[in-house]
């Protein structure tokens, strides 16, 4: 089953020096580490606003909240989902009922 989640970094509550370059090299890696395992299939940058979209591939929302509850930043409270959406089939590609 496929998820959406769309996060953003919490700005308003760390300042952007807490946003060091290493924490973001161990979010780097912990991204790649679940695209590698076929959980994470697409990944974007959000354009208005620091924080990610992510096409997710997953059992269920509790395995996609486990996932991102690993990354780096949201361990350190500097992440949150937005929202976290179950995708299912577009019906207008199937046969026509």
């Amino acid at each position: 089953m496929q998820f959406f989640s769309v996060s953003r970094r919490r700005t308003d509550a760390f300042p952007p020096e807490a946003f060091t370059a290493d924490l973001i090299a161990q979010e780097g890696m912990r991204v790649k580490e679940l695209y590698a395992s076929g959980l994470i299939r697409q990944v974007w940058a959000r354009g208005d606003t620091p924080g990610a979209a992510i096409l997710w591939e997953a059992g269920s929302e509790d395995e996609v909240r486990a996932a991102a509850h690993s990354l780096p930043l949201f361990k350190a409270g500097m992440l949150e989902i937005v929202v976290l959406v179950p995708l299912k089939p577009y019906a207008g590609f199937g046969p026509p009922k």
